[in-house]
């Protein structure tokens, strides 16, 4: 269309007759020429202008569409918030439509149910709510003990397998309740101890941890340990030594303060005192690693590794376990409830010149229950 513009006005303007003499000037149009040319841009300019305008409208109505589209949305359709199972976990935080969630159960729970749900159209999840349960199938825990090798179960669980590698629930049986069983009219329901709430299954006791969901009353100075139907609040002090003196490092460390030259006293006195605090059951299985004591480096030529004292010394035996290890292990079961306290020492030496010693005081609170 500018180019038929372009035509006609260069029509208006061009001239092309000759004078007599040969010598070429301009002759002007006749008027009806005139008006016939502006008659034909007037109806070129008004064609573009209807194009534009209507080439103008179409936009804004697709603009128009376009927000409102935006702000008329409907919220993205999504499924209600999974809830976890029971000694397990859910993997996954988008819950829109198509959209997957996975579970997980902790160690000693096997999942019972779909391990993926998908929200689905209808806005459900599909299949039902896992659940874990305790597993039926563990390993068993073997201990290396004078040239010979023994394994154990935990409660509940008896030892099965070629080599005794695998133990197999079993809970208790001929009892139908792990704690306490109530009969009633046709049925009965089981019932646990103070500091224990009901397993899933109706029959098994799961320890409350008073200290992790802050249902104790140890002060600000003290530290909570969690026991099995229980806790103990328990203060961490360093010890009034002889020929030496401690100061409290961090929450369950004690450091000796530097020795007078030639303060041979001083000098016998262990470097650290460390504190650690175990929560076991009733009549727990035995021999079984308690806990290990290591070196983070060595400075002599050897380390020495024994029990120091403690209360309780017939339940306990300190064997080397590495070159820088060494194992407090349960020789002999504990009926609880108990208290027992097992010190682990570990010395370091140099052509037989002790280089410095190391205590661990290891304390034992034994569950009156089995569970």
């Amino acid at each position: 269309n500018n180019n038929m513009v372009k035509k006609t006005l260069f029509l208006l303007l061009r001239t092309g007759k000759r004078s007599p003499q040969g010598t070429s000037f301009h002759d002007c149009p006749s008027t009806q020429d005139l008006l016939n040319s502006l008659q034909q841009v007037e109806k070129i300019l008004a064609v573009q202008e209807s194009s534009y305008q209507q080439g103008l409208r179409s936009l804004r109505k697709k603009i128009n569409a376009l927000h409102n589209s935006t702000m008329s949305r409907p919220p993205t359709a999504s499924c209600p918030k999974p809830e976890p199972p029971a000694h397990g976990r859910r993997l996954g935080r988008v819950f829109e439509l198509g959209h997957e969630v996975h579970f997980l159960c902790k160690p000693g729970y096997e999942l019972i149910g779909p391990r993926t749900r998908v929200c689905l159209e209808s806005l459900r999840w599909s299949g039902q709510q896992p659940m874990c349960r305790p597993q039926s199938v563990r390993p068993s825990h073997c201990t290396h003990f004078l040239g010979s090798t023994r394994c154990t179960c935990d409660v509940g669980f008896t030892i099965s397998g070629r080599d005794n590698n695998i133990c197999k629930g079993d809970l208790h049986p001929g009892r139908l309740c792990l704690h306490r069983c109530v009969n009633t009219p046709g049925s009965f329901h089981c019932l646990c101890p103070d500091g224990y709430h009901m397993a899933g299954d109706g029959r098994s006791c799961t320890d409350i941890n008073e200290c992790q969901t802050r249902m104790h009353n140890c002060t600000a100075d003290q530290v909570c340990v969690n026991t099995f139907g229980g806790f103990q609040c328990v203060t961490v002090e360093c010890p009034q030594v002889k020929n030496a003196t401690y100061i409290r490092t961090s929450q369950m460390r004690c450091e000796r303060n530097p020795c007078m030259l030639g303060d041979t006293g001083c000098v016998q006195a262990p470097n650290s005192i460390s504190f650690h605090f175990l929560a076991v059951v009733s009549n727990m299985s035995a021999p079984r690693v308690l806990f290990r004591v290591s070196a983070a480096r060595v400075l002599g030529d050897t380390l020495r590794f024994g029990l120091a004292g403690g209360r309780g010394r017939g339940h306990f035996s300190v064997q080397r376990s590495g070159r820088q290890t060494g194992t407090l292990l349960l020789v002999a079961p504990i009926q609880g409830p108990a208290t027992l306290e097992a010190e682990v020492e570990m010395s370091e030496l140099e052509r037989h010149t002790l280089l410095g010693r190391y205590l661990t005081k290891v304390t034992l609170f034994v569950s009156p229950y089995q569970f």
